[in-house]
């Protein structure tokens, strides 16, 4: 059993990182910036970096499709972009709201898109064509993010309103508000098992609901500022989050407590992700780096000592820069999304 460690450090972006996720097979990992760029880094040695302009504003939230085909991207520029990560860049690009957009995701079949706008709205597009399919308008003020839940069947939202709210994808119903949240919420994610949900918040805690019974799990009070973002460890059992105080957390959700502290960022860390196996996870922070660290735990025997890490193994110098803007055709998009059917039916056979 071991720290964290820090695994790799990224320079690239000329501004402060949003949002940071990884590919399927982590061999990518995909960053957005103030900088309105999206950069796609390689997790192998020597390879070079892609950096991709097409936003004409900050891009605000980046993620990858589930099979890790497509890259979606939101921006202040009002707009939602889909791009092949590859040297070529190909995008699409759609109006997606009236002001700008926070959050993208994509549900777990990789057909639909969640997006979350300072518009006051949560909408829900089809990947393919992206047609608009209807608009979620309960919040009373901007929402920082949207989640589907990992068997598509709920909608999660968080908002400068101070609630967590929870949709029924079909029926389009907010089930249930949780308004527990002393400040603005930043940012929401579904528990693997789709059981629980996880908020970060301005007023510096997280808190953990059962949306089943719709009541209070947990409640953290671990940094002393805000919280900007969290993720939770694909087993379940591990939530990492990010926040102004500069520090990453590991909290153990089984024990309820610290685990660990990480010093990193200089400034605020603004955004924080697991790989989707959990052996890695990436931060992002308003010093313009992205660090990935080596996750080296898992359940078993921790001491009391909560262990601060700050070991850098190596640093990644800058990038190439691929500004080609073409634009990603129907059928590319269509081959793309065949792609993804495939390898998520050879998981179920």
């Amino acid at each position: 059993e071991e720290d964290p460690s820090l695994e790799k450090h990224f320079k690239g972006h000329r501004d402060a990182i949003t949002s940071v996720d990884f590919s399927l097979n982590k061999k990518q990992l995909a960053s957005g910036s103030m900088d309105s760029c999206l950069m796609i880094w390689s997790m192998r040695p020597q390879m070079r970096a892609y950096r991709f302009v097409g936003h004409k504003d900050a891009v605000m939230c980046v993620q990858f499709s589930p099979s890790g085909h497509l890259v979606a991207s939101g921006s202040r520029d009002k707009t939602v972009r889909l791009w092949v990560p590859s040297v070529k860049g190909e995008s699409t690009v759609f109006k997606a709201h009236t002001a700008t957009v926070r959050s993208v995701h994509f549900s777990s079949d990789g057909q639909s898109l969640v997006t979350a706008s300072d518009d006051k709205t949560v909408k829900v597009w089809t990947v393919h064509r992206q047609k608009f399919l209807f608009s979620l308008s309960q919040h009373i003020n901007w929402v920082r993010c949207a989640r589907f839940s990992p068997d598509g069947r709920l909608i999660v939202s968080a908002s400068d309103d101070k609630t967590v709210k929870l949709w029924d994808k079909t029926s389009r119903e907010c089930i249930h508000s949780f308004c527990e949240h002393g400040g603005f919420v930043n940012h929401v994610d579904f528990h693997p098992s789709g059981t629980c949900i996880a908020a970060a918040g301005t007023d510096n805690t997280v808190k953990v609901w059962d949306v089943r019974m719709n009541r209070l799990l947990q409640h953290y009070q671990v940094h002393s500022a805000v919280v900007n973002s969290l993720s939770f460890h694909p087993s379940g059992n591990y939530l990492v989050t990010a926040s102004n105080d500069s520090t990453l957390k590991i909290l153990d959700l089984l024990e309820g407590r610290l685990l660990y502290t990480l010093h990193g960022h200089q400034g605020p860390a603004t955004c924080v992700a697991f790989s989707r196996v959990g052996d890695f996870f990436a931060s992002g922070g308003s010093d313009e780096q992205v660090m990935v660290w080596k996750t080296n735990f898992d359940a078993a025997d921790y001491g009391d000592v909560l262990k601060t890490q700050n070991s850098f193994s190596f640093v990644l110098q800058t990038v190439s820069i691929l500004e080609q803007r073409l634009t990603l055709t129907e059928d590319k998009l269509k081959e793309c999304l065949e792609n993804q059917q495939k390898i998520i039916q050879n998981k179920m056979s």
